[in-house]
């Protein structure tokens, strides 16, 4: 269901340069920021706040079904506000943002998680490439720089499951990236409309599959360094789920080597073929 839009007085007071032909820097791409939000209350204004002005036209809120006052305070900040009726999963949730953003003619879809693990001041890093170079998936990753993601704090566990699944990734997608599990993603709109993304899993496993789509499709895939940051408030997923996406992750590369051998898996098909 659509949140009531705000006026522009109201917007303008929350944030000054919002959708105020800011993508002057972008060279004319409107660029939307889609923000998958569960129980973000805490966070949301203070993410909102540190997005860089001059490079962002349109700020996206999908919630599913939060307990607290994340519609509340998506509102309040003058945002574009999107809202489950009951809580559909972080796959389904992204389905719902990208959908959004195409519906506004977006150019260009930043994802950020509003819940402070990653920097908004980042976002141009991740723009560039897709308005300069003809990137499709612009990867924030925790891993180029080397001990970047222990100084941050990210656990042990979750360094070494990333390492092992990027690298059989990387063989299923025949890629050289440094870390395919980053949250942190940007896409162009040719992404968006290229790849089956509402046929994908509607949890976790989506950006696996997301992944993967867009290397067996020949899209172009880059990846610049991202800081991350943990905290209480920062959403982390578990060690139960994350074994549960580890292993959709091995599914989803295992569906990817069948398609290929005749063994065909419509996520895999581009959007309009058969």
């Amino acid at each position: 269901m659509w949140g009531r839009p705000c006026g522009r007085k109201r917007l303008c007071a929350r944030v000054p340069w919002l959708g105020a032909g800011v993508s002057e820097k972008a060279q004319g791409k409107k660029v939307a920021v889609v923000m998958p939000a569960l129980n973000a209350e805490k966070t949301l204004a203070a993410m909102v706040a540190e997005i860089p002005s001059g490079w962002v036209d349109e700020i996206i809120v999908v919630d599913d079904h939060s307990a607290d006052g994340t519609v509340a305070a998506a509102r309040e900040l003058g945002l574009n506000v999107v809202w489950h009726p009951h809580t559909a999963g972080y796959g389904a949730n992204q389905k719902t943002c990208y959908m959004e953003a195409l519906r506004h003619e977006a150019d260009v879809v930043v994802m950020l998680h509003p819940d402070g693990q990653y920097e908004p001041s980042l976002i141009p890093d991740l723009v560039v490439p897709i308005v300069t170079d003809g990137a499709d998936l612009v990867l924030g990753s925790r891993m180029m720089v080397p001990g970047a993601a222990k100084s941050a704090g990210m656990p042990l566990y979750k360094r070494a499951a990333n390492r092992f699944l990027t690298t059989i990734e990387n063989s299923v997608m025949r890629t050289d990236l440094s870390d395919l599990h980053t949250g942190y993603r940007a896409y162009s709109k040719r992404l968006l409309l290229e790849v089956p993304f509402l046929r994908n899993a509607i949890d976790f496993s989506f950006d696996s599959e997301m992944l993967m789509q867009t290397a067996h499709l020949g899209l172009k895939i880059t990846e610049v360094p991202a800081n991350t940051r943990y905290w209480d408030d920062a959403s982390s997923i578990s060690l139960k789920p994350a074994a549960i996406y580890g292993l959709k992750t091995l599914r989803a590369a295992a569906r990817l080597v069948l398609h290929r051998v005749g063994l065909r898996s419509r996520i895999y098909v581009r959007a309009g073929e058969r």
